[in-house]
């Protein structure tokens, strides 16, 4: 029997469980004051006269104004040089004005006029009759083809160049957010793993992990459920839509995260329930190599893509396996940043130049998927020190003892 698999109950791991959010620091506005003065650095640098957030994440990673997406345009502009002007409905003023952490000014626009025309004459107003005027790459569409048609004097260029800048680059307390948000995930694994038995359904093993996260303080996802995958099924990255029963010698795939602080985290285990046979033995510590030269190649100042090209690299040159994400292989890329948002910039896949550098956070995850048979998927997150690659967590050991009980 795979070690550290089976055994318990759900019961008795939840009655262990305590809060472990304890300890750290989270974000405040000292921080957001800095991540703001970096914004206007690189609009400075590239031109960019404002810059139009919207309500996504990019403008709860500056200001800290959590706000839900909807049909009405709302957000905020930052000019290169001034001060941070907040845009709103004017019925949702109050509840706005109330969320604030970073002070500003509000505008507002009513129901019958166009929210487009309220953020030109916000950019105007703040003395920028002309120039550049970059868009949160995460507004929807409705909102950027209103601003194309406002027949204003502004080009309009992505703002990815800044909003991927900053938050690519993680201070050391968002690395300890992370940190804790990637260790709370750890012992939910090891407590999903000890739960399992013959005939345990997927959806009750989902239930249970976000139960676990709840009691041990970290934040289950808002969107979206735990992927949880038993047998044939492990084959498919994403999961698949219908629930699976545990059967004896069935692949285990758990991916797992929460939120800590705004701060997410993101791990998969794969193992083994009962013994592995030859051939799931064989694909793990293939999978495994993977993992680790995927890490090795995490040097300073090497592209992202070179990670992906060590990971990837080990698994087409091992017989009876495809090349170029063609399956029995790696269908997708190695690995993606890691932050507010669990996929964010950088991404960890070929013909990403980007250089990495200290204070970089990034999965490395190189799937194996065979379609018939089963997947495994080893997912750890690193981050780049000022002494090189770091994981946040300890990887998968082995086949036989995947958390390292008997290491």
């Amino acid at each position: 029997m795979t070690i550290g698999v089976g055994g318990s109950t759900p019961e008795q791991e939840l009655a262990k469980m305590q809060d472990m959010s304890g300890g750290v620091e989270f974000i405040d506005n000292a921080d957001r004051e800095a991540r703001l003065d970096k914004a206007r650095a690189l609009m400075r640098e590239q031109k960019i006269d404002a810059l139009y957030l919207d309500t996504t994440v990019n403008l709860n990673y500056f200001t800290g104004l959590n706000l839900k997406l909807t049909e009405r345009l709302h957000g905020a502009i930052l000019p290169a040089d001034g001060p941070l002007v907040y845009l709103s409905p004017a019925f949702e003023e109050p509840k706005t004005r109330s969320m604030l952490k970073i002070d500003g000014d509000i505008r507002v626009w009513e129901e019958h006029e166009d929210p487009s025309a309220l953020v030109i004459e916000t950019v105007e107003s703040l003395g920028i009759s002309a120039g550049r005027l970059a868009i949160d790459p995460n507004a929807p569409f409705f909102n950027v083809d209103g601003l194309r048609r406002s027949g204003n004097r502004y080009e309009l260029v992505n703002g990815a160049a800044i909003t991927g800048a900053c938050r690519s680059v993680k201070t050391a307390r968002e690395i300890a957010l992370l940190q804790r948000s990637n260790e709370i995930t750890l012992e939910v694994h090891k407590a999903a793993a000890r739960i399992m038995r013959e005939g345990i359904g997927t959806v009750e093993v989902e239930e249970f992990i976000l139960e676990a996260f709840r009691r041990l303080g970290g934040k289950a996802p808002q969107a979206g459920r735990p992927i949880v995958l038993f047998g044939e099924a492990t084959a498919y990255p994403h999961g698949v839509d219908y629930p699976q029963t545990l059967k004896d010698g069935d692949m285990v795939l758990l991916d797992l995260g929460c939120f800590l602080g705004d701060y997410r985290s993101d791990m998969t285990r794969t193992y083994v329930f009962g013994n592995a046979n030859a051939r799931q033995r064989e694909v793990w510590d293939l999978e495994k190599a993977a993992q680790l030269a995927g890490f090795a190649a995490a040097q300073l100042g090497a592209p992202c893509e070179a990670v992906d090209a060590g990971a990837r690299g080990l698994i087409e040159a091992a017989p009876g396996f495809e090349k170029d994400y063609k399956t029995p292989g790696l269908p997708h890329r190695t690995g993606h940043g890691i932050g507010i948002e669990v996929h964010e910039e950088s991404y960890i896949v070929r013909n990403n130049k980007r250089p990495l550098e200290v204070g970089m956070c990034f999965s490395i995850e190189p799937m194996i998927c065979i379609y018939g048979e089963f997947g495994i998927r080893l997912e750890d997150c690193a981050y780049m020190a000022e002494d090189g690659v770091r994981w946040f967590t300890t990887p998968s050991h082995s086949v036989d003892d995947p958390f390292g009980y008997e290491a």
